[in-house]
């Protein structure tokens, strides 16, 4: 049986919940099951065009929902889950008992954990390593900004691998991995070391990079890295040099998009009514309370810095 697993790509938490449901599966549905990957990216265009829902079964996990009929599973805790009303009002309706939500999760991957051990008996005690990871990492729940940046651990050199390596479909490959070995086996995997090392080196420059062109004004940080080729940058740096900052608006780009994110200082108390997935809807983007991006088309790179330019001003007001 062929399983389609659609994950967010370059994402730590997106590969990890893809390995947690392909062994749920594998281990409480069909032990035949034969997983084919496909990354997902929030672009400015809607993703889930074509063909892509191939498998005799179709799932989706951390990312968002579609209402096609020949989706079986969906995962997802981001806030900005629906790409529209019609689709919100479909999985509501929906009665298949294999479509889960909840925005309250940290990570998606203790999301999958929980709901298939409860409602069908997974054990994942033997990836309690991942699960714990993947709830730290996409919840930013580190002790300080300096442990964030120091990428000291496997599970921290493993996402920076995945969300940064420039080899197409990496995640894919890692994901089978994932399923079976331990975090520092996977960090001694070829496909992962010989990535490790120019990323890290990158890692360092970034400081530099980022000490430069960071503006710092009132409660903000605000800097413009579209220019290089630095998407991938860690995003607890701007808080390590500015630890008294509440919120960081970046600009970056890639041959496939210019992105705008949007993020809040995690050792931090932000005001209650600041939502950064609802700011970020407004333009088009979306995401968590804490954390957000917008993504535009390569070609409309002013349109994203005058974004960011007001998201960032909207911010210090609520800093004020």
């Amino acid at each position: 049986m062929k399983i389609r697993v659609c994950f967010h790509d370059k994402c730590f938490d997106g590969a990890a919940s893809a390995a947690v449901f392909s062994r749920f599966y594998r281990e409480r549905i069909n032990p035949d099951a034969q997983f084919h990957y496909t990354g997902m990216t929030h672009t400015a265009t809607r993703p889930f065009e074509g063909n892509i829902f191939d498998g005799d079964e179709n799932a989706i996990v951390d990312f968002k929902y579609s209402s096609s009929p020949r989706l079986t599973w969906w995962f997802d805790h981001h806030l900005s889950a629906f790409l529209s009303d019609e689709d919100a009002k479909h999985f509501r309706e929906d009665r298949s008992g294999r479509k889960f939500y909840d925005p309250e999760y940290k990570s998606c991957t203790k999301f999958i954990a929980d709901v298939t051990g409860a409602k069908f008996g997974f054990d994942a005690r033997p990836m309690a390593e991942l699960i714990r990871w993947g709830d730290i990492i996409d919840g930013a729940q580190f002790d300080s900004p300096e442990t964030a940046v120091a990428l000291a651990e496997p599970a921290m050199q493993l996402a920076l691998v995945i969300e940064g390596a420039l080899e197409a479909g990496l995640s894919a490959r890692l994901i089978p991995e994932m399923m079976n070995r331990s975090l520092a086996e996977m960090v001694a995997l070829p496909i992962v070391a010989d990535h490790l090392k120019p990323l890290l080196e990158s890692h360092r420059a970034s400081l530099d990079i980022l000490q430069e062109r960071i503006e710092a004004r009132r409660g903000v940080i605000f800097f413009d890295v579209s220019d290089l080729p630095l998407e991938c940058y860690n995003k607890f740096v701007p808080y390590l040099l500015h630890p008294n900052c509440l919120y960081s608006v970046g600009v970056s780009a890639s041959p496939l998009r210019t992105k705008v994110s949007v993020g809040s200082n995690p050792w931090k108390t932000m005001p209650a009514d600041v939502n950064l997935a609802e700011l970020c809807e407004t333009y088009g983007g979306g995401g968590h309370a804490r954390v957000a991006a917008i993504s535009f088309g390569p070609q409309d790179l002013e349109r994203a810095r005058q974004s960011a330019r007001e998201i960032a001003a909207t911010l210090r007001s609520y800093c004020d």
